[in-house]
């Protein structure tokens, strides 16, 4: 190990080397966008080839003797460093000492397997057949176990596969967590379905071309702080975002033909995430914290801008009029009509389309899912059958197609297990923000949105959260912003007292 007596000529090739991968792995991003949204069908198989070379390059790089040399050299002057230079020591440390544990050619295996696995799974989605998907998701889930095994743990391997997601997090403290939030769920959904309230959601239905939604959209993220000149809307048939910088900010929605609500609160909520990366500073947007700090933050701001803000009843007064000029439709009905029907609470299959309150209990029925595949606990011959009880258990609704069912979601299909949690975990730090940040900071806050100043909101949330990048871990931030750590009341009560204004609960 080289030996650094002034550790900033040192951090200077360390920034240097960053820069080098964060080129590879924007190539990488560039081409998956486009083979998730304009890529001709049978590209798939070349297009794997290449993402695996550029995964190589990128293993190489990253193990390569000159990097390893300046990142645990570097370490030895961690104190030394402000906040922002420790995070980038400790990101890449914590990532070679995983990559030193896992074999070349285990890696680039895997990289191929997760690069193809998304198109077979919209295949098979498409085909409602999941024994076509099922040995590949045994290879992925094969891989994961590995993979955590490599990590190491101290309770359970899920443990190893949170931490790549959700820095920190274990199984306990989630187990605690949900477990709060799935029983404050179920006892205000019970309230609920014994309300004598009956809200008509189907105003919102009618026959609305995707040009005319397209157009909609695209002047809504504009109106959200979206700022295109660094972004693009794409369409794909499961919305996200990635980003090639600060300056190159992506989203890309699904349109509806009968429901435009569908494209526009999965745009509101790829925007959320589009402005958090729009809002990265320059000085770190070329380094491994150039970046959410996690999935669950990053969630934090996508679900703050889809429900907190976008189904708040004067941001839906806000944006009425640009609705009613883009859906004719909806000129029939009244603002507060409209508002209720958005935020109708009515069990669902499909965690994508579920309402605001039992959207957590979706990601809870995925996490119990995951920590039960990565135990060995159930076949994935049960798999189906399994996920089918508990969508009847905790949400009274049975699928009766795999496509409904167990083929719904892309995430396995690219690795991504453990990536689940962090969509409740999202829902919870935003409200946590907004009880103990946002209405502390603004107090003018619902006046900001009834007069459409959403940009003092944004300007808030960049301050706060945004310009940190991932400076700081998810636990460190929370209680940064709020000075708690998270917990699931905030949540709570920002349902309870939501719901029980519409649905007239005692």
């Amino acid at each position: 190990m080289k030996v650094l007596e002034n550790y900033k000529d040192g951090f200077k090739r360390f920034l240097e080397i960053q820069e080098e991968m964060k080129n590879i792995g924007d190539a990488q991003g560039v081409l998956y966008w486009d083979m998730v949204t304009i890529m001709p069908p049978k590209g798939v198989e070349r297009r794997s080839d290449v993402i695996g070379y550029l995964s190589q390059l990128m293993y190489k790089l990253e193990t390569g003797e000159e990097y390893n040399s300046l990142v645990y050299s570097l370490h030895e002057h961690f104190e030394e460093m402000n906040d922002k230079e420790k995070a980038m020591i400790k990101a890449a440390k914590k990532s070679l000492d995983f990559m030193k544990k896992i074999p070349e050619e285990e890696y680039l295996e895997y990289s191929k397997l997760v690069a193809s696995g998304e198109t077979y799974w919209a295949q098979a989605r498409e085909k409602n057949d999941y024994e076509s998907f099922k040995p590949i998701l045994e290879k992925i889930v094969f891989f994961n176990k590995k993979i955590a095994g490599y990590m190491g743990y101290e309770e359970t391997p899920y443990d190893a596969l949170l931490d790549l997601y959700e820095p920190g997090a274990t199984v306990k403290e989630l187990d605690n967590v949900f477990s709060e939030l799935r029983e404050g769920l179920l006892k205000l959904l019970n309230k609920i379905n014994a309300s004598d309230v009956k809200i008509d959601s189907s105003i919102l239905k009618g026959e609305y071309s995707n040009e005319a939604q397209k157009k909609y959209n695209t002047e809504l993220a504009k109106r959200l702080g979206y700022d295109f000149e660094r972004g693009a809307i794409a369409e794909s048939a499961h919305p996200f975002s990635t980003n090639f910088g600060n300056k190159d900010v992506r989203i890309t929605t699904a349109y509806s033909k009968e429901d435009p609500i569908i494209a526009m609160y999965s745009t509101i909520h790829e925007t959320g995430h589009a402005i958090y990366e729009q809002n990265i500073p320059d000085d770190i947007t070329k380094t491994n914290i150039g970046g959410g700090v996690s999935m669950g933050i990053h969630e934090s701001q996508s679900r703050y801008y889809e429900n907190i803000l976008g189904r708040d009843e004067k941001f839906v007064e806000a944006e009425y009029p640009n609705m009613v000029e883009a859906f004719e439709g909806l000129k029939e009905f009244a603002p507060v009509d409209v508002f209720r029907a958005i935020n109708k609470v009515e069990p669902s299959l499909i965690r994508i389309d579920a309402d605001e309150l039992t959207y957590s209990l979706h990601i809870i029925i995925r996490y119990e899912l995951e920590k039960m595949m990565i135990n060995g606990e159930v076949s994935f011959d049960e798999l189906p059958e399994l996920w089918a009880n508990k969508y009847e258990e905790y949400l009274g609704v049975r699928p009766e197609t795999f496509a409904a069912g167990v083929l719904q979601d892309v995430h396995w299909s690219g690795g991504m297990i453990g990536y689940f949690p962090s969509y409740a975990l999202g829902n919870l730090y935003g409200a946590q923000m907004l009880y103990k940040g946002i209405l502390r900071d603004l107090p003018d806050y619902y006046d900001l949105i009834k007069e459409g100043k959403i940009s003092e909101i944004t300007k808030w949330l960049a301050e706060n959260v945004h310009s940190h990048g991932g400076t700081y871990e998810p636990k460190v931030l929370i209680e940064k912003i709020t000075g708690e750590p998270l917990n699931a009341k905030y949540f709570l009560q920002y349902l309870n007292e939501k719901y029980s204004k519409i649905y007239n609960l005692k």
